[in-house]
């Protein structure tokens, strides 16, 4: 695995450096490409990660996304990628970008939801899902064609690109939820297929300064929804009782993430240690707002099961905690 070392006041890149003056820095954790919109999944003592692609050379400032990428750890430490497991041209309807998505196993097989832009047939954002075996792909295609298109929420909003981001949740009766959006956000039952929508879409209107980038996690009683606010993106947080609401906002979570426009997260528990996952445009040497890197630091919860601010850390997570 690369390490970057710091190395009086200059940052190298290498395995291997010796000096009297370096500390070990772990975020972001991957260096090799530049990566996005993290979304993370616990399965058999490991953690497998799934992000965006960014390939924006310097001089072109928009998103050039083609494939997720996808990665595993054991020890939150040190990542082994894995081939790439699904691109946007997998989708035979979706013509572009390869935008936030997230993996869910539910009996004994992963779905992957992801955000695309539609061809010409319905114009707009939207929101597809792959199936596969196995947590690392490879992944095709689970319906042969959208699952969430565009003129399913004009009566929320009418920009075409407000169906992305889409995140999902299993409850303790075995009902799965989609949630996702931009501007608004939205949820939906999903049936036991896990490839359809069951009954009508909701829109959530009490969130202050929606974005996007919506995820759901559970700790005791409290559900928690997360999700990126105003822009450029901090990340604020809600909690409720009830997976279907009403959620009452708790606040900022994280501040906007170094020298980047968005700020995109996943949150997830292993082996009893809480994590907050995200991005950054931080890294060497041309990180930026369509060139992110993805890091991982630690998530605190108070006593009232109301969150602590993260801390974004260079150092991030330097050994399992268990």
């Amino acid at each position: 695995m690369i390490k970057k070392i710091f190395i009086a006041g200059v940052l190298t890149i290498g395995s291997l450096c010796v000096s009297a003056q370096e500390d070990d820095f772990n975020n972001p954790i991957i260096t090799e490409k530049f990566t996005a919109d993290p979304a993370a999944l616990v399965h058999n003592d490991s953690v497998y990660l799934y992000t965006g692609h960014d390939e924006a050379p310097n001089d072109f400032h928009f998103y050039k996304m083609n494939d997720w990428l996808v990665y595993s750890s054991a020890d939150m430490v040190n990542w082994k990628e894995h081939p790439v497991p699904l691109k946007v041209s997998d989708f035979k309807w979706a013509k572009a970008d390869a935008w936030a998505a997230q993996v869910i196993e539910r009996d004994e097989k992963f779905y992957w939801y992801v955000s695309v832009e539609h061809n010409d047939e319905h114009p707009g954002k939207a929101i597809g899902v792959a199936v596969s075996d196995s947590p690392v792909g490879p992944f095709k295609d689970a319906l042969g064609k959208a699952l969430v298109t565009n003129d399913m929420t004009t009566g929320y909003t009418d920009i075409t690109w407000d169906d992305i981001d889409p995140t999902v949740w299993i409850d303790e009766d075995g009902q799965a939820y989609l949630y996702w959006g931009n501007t608004v956000c939205y949820w939906a039952k999903l049936k036991d297929n896990m490839i359809e929508l069951d009954g009508e879409i909701h829109a959530i209107t009490d969130l202050p300064n929606f974005t996007e980038a919506p995820w759901i996690h559970k700790k005791g009683d409290w559900y928690y929804l997360t999700y990126a606010y105003g822009f450029p993106e901090k990340t604020a947080y809600a909690m409720s009782k009830s997976i279907e609401g009403p959620w009452k906002y708790k606040g900022i979570l994280n501040e906007i993430a170094g020298n980047s426009n968005t700020n995109h997260q996943a949150i997830i528990e292993f082996k009893g240690t809480p994590y907050f996952i995200y991005h950054t445009g931080g890294i060497h040497p041309n990180g930026g707002s369509f060139r992110r890197s993805v890091s991982i630091d630690r998530l605190y919860y108070n006593p009232d099961g109301t969150l602590k601010k993260v801390q974004m850390t260079s150092e991030g997570i330097t050994k399992l905690e268990e």
